[in-house]
């Protein structure tokens, strides 16, 4: 099936206001020659038809997708702790992709994957429907002023899509400092069919154990920023 004629589950909305705005930032030397020297080994580039995952890592395996990765932290951790699972983290900004790559050489990692390309065209085109164990969504771009609320990530559409992409019984993980940002989640997931709340009262849950305090997190609370933790079960 040739790309025009992949159903579009209203995401071409999606496509044209990004969720992301690319703020490159200095590179270090040691961030660009990892980029270039490892990108074959843990690199995903775009693929003519959706990946084979079980190809791609060399077995098949529980899959873990993490979006906006940040400098890498949280998924060279997970990787490292969970050898039972294959990860795929998906950043746009290139210093934390090649600081994630220099990472996950040092630790002899083989069960890691990045691809440095939007998010939702990733899960659209190179991820099958099904084939995910879990998604992880941390820390995403609140979009603070009212006017932007439309490039949050999660919507409807989106969801929808991650719907499609998890398999049943799988999980999505989510967590926020920005408290509109977070009642938002909770709205467009509640409403969602393909999602249950594992929260008792539909609301949040405490910081899962996969996921580390980070730096980021730290600092959101030294501003006095409550963390706000959700997770949903696929269908």
């Amino acid at each position: 099936m040739s790309e025009s004629r992949v159903p579009d589950h209203g995401l071409a909305h999606l496509r044209r206001i990004r969720s992301f705005v690319r703020r490159e930032g200095r590179m270090t030397d040691g961030q660009k020659t990892a980029l270039e020297r490892l990108w074959p080994r843990y690199g995903l580039d775009a693929p003519a038809a959706p990946c084979d995952l079980a190809q791609v890592f060399g077995r098949s395996a529980p899959v873990v997708f993490e979006i906006g990765f940040g400098n890498g932290d949280h998924l060279l951790a997970r990787a490292q702790s969970e050898p039972q699972h294959d990860f795929i983290g998906v950043e746009v900004h290139r210093p934390g992709v090649g600081r994630l790559l220099h990472n996950a050489e040092k630790a002899g990692l083989n069960n890691l994957r990045a691809a440095c390309h939007d998010a939702v065209e990733v899960l659209e085109h190179w991820i099958v429907d099904g084939a995910l164990h879990e998604a992880v969504i941390y820390f995403p771009d609140p979009w603070h002023k009212k006017r932007h609320n439309k490039r949050r990530l999660v919507q409807p559409a989106f969801v929808d899509l991650l719907a499609r992409k998890i398999h049943s019984g799988g999980r999505l993980l989510l967590a926020t400092d920005w408290a509109p940002y977070a009642a938002h989640m909770l709205e467009v997931l509640n409403a969602a069919p393909g999602f249950v709340n594992v929260a008792s009262d539909g609301r949040y849950v405490p910081r899962h154990p996969t996921r580390p305090k980070t730096r980021f997190e730290a600092r959101g609370e030294r501003l006095g920023h409550e963390v706000f933790d959700l997770e949903f079960r696929r269908l």
